[in-house]
């Protein structure tokens, strides 16, 4: 897959995360942010499982187990602190503030894996900031939901770094993906059945919601993530994929009756031209090298830095 093609798939990721917003805010007429974190990453974690097969098998490693015990622990804590943000702000912030992952990202790399900074990353990563800032109406006084929107930002900066290093180590996507996604219910699930309100009616009320969270915002677009990551930098996925704040203010107009003003639309203009300029940047292919029966890891041809 070259670099152009992960990015585009990255972007048709962020579309359906910002839409999926909206059912993201609605389900909390029905359950509790456990319950609902739970149910979604199960039906994601059922649904990617079988693809597991069709994967090389891997000798099992402390290393490897490590690794993917980052990535699933960051992404867990990273999903319920965004579903319990919900309940404290609208829409329209929690999809500002989930894009702050843009401007962490690029330096938790540059801390933890050392992976260089480059111009056209920076540039990016601060004009798609400032432009989810015009987007958002400015943030005046920050609630406790915008305070827990923006920790989990931070976790899925760490979570983006981790899944990338992941990724380009080891390969098997859909092991990866199946162990964040029934690792999170595993987590969620049982505090949500002593602490929540699960109960099959509340999730019969709530499965117009969990249908497409499950299915789309959570299997397909995590999904999607994690193949991507192992043919672009985690900068350049963090900041095509904040263009899900665009997408989610949009949903939110037009289903929840949020309004977008026009300094928003500026800001929304200046966030999709940053994305789609990183997106469209010229980048060379990574190819998978031969499985040596160790690891599925990912070489990269040469490449200009952009």
């Amino acid at each position: 897959m070259s670099k152009l093609h992960a990015n585009l798939l990255l972007l048709f990721a962020a579309a359906l995360w910002g839409f999926g917003n909206v059912p993201q805010k609605t389900i909390l007429d029905h359950l509790d942010p456990l319950s609902a974190v739970g149910l979604r990453c199960l039906i994601g974690g059922l649904l990617v499982l079988p693809l597991i097969a069709i994967e090389p098998q891997l000798p099992a490693s402390g290393r490897y187990r490590a690794s993917l015990a980052r990535v699933s622990a960051l992404f867990a804590i990273a999903i319920v602190l965004q579903q319990i943000g919900y309940l404290g702000t609208s829409v329209t912030n929690a999809s500002f503030l989930i894009s702050t992952a843009t401007v962490m990202t690029p330096f938790a790399a540059w801390l933890l894996i050392g992976e260089r900074l480059t111009v056209s990353v920076g540039l990016a990563a601060s004009l798609t900031l400032v432009g989810a800032l015009l987007l958002s109406g400015g943030i005046a006084s920050f609630s406790q939901g915008d305070v827990t929107v923006l920790l989990a930002a931070a976790c899925y900066a760490l979570w983006m770094v981790e899944l990338g290093r992941h990724a380009q180590a080891y390969g098997r996507p859909f092991s990866a993906l199946a162990a964040q996604f029934l690792g999170a219910a595993l987590v969620s699930l049982p505090l949500a059945f002593f602490h929540g309100n699960l109960s099959p009616a509340s999730a019969i009320d709530a499965w117009p919601e969990l249908l497409v969270l499950g299915v789309f915002s959570t299997a397909v677009c995590f999904g999607i993530q994690t193949i991507a990551q192992r043919f672009t930098s985690a900068s350049h996925a963090a900041v095509i994929v904040s263009a899900e704040s665009v997408f989610g203010a949009l949903g939110a107009a037009l289903f929840l009756d949020e309004r977008i003003s026009s300094v928003g639309m500026l800001g929304a203009t200046i966030m999709l031209g940053a994305i789609l300029y990183l997106a469209l940047s010229g980048g060379g292919t990574a190819k998978t090298a031969p499985e040596n029966g160790t690891t599925g890891a990912c070489v990269r041809e040469p490449r200009h830095l952009i």
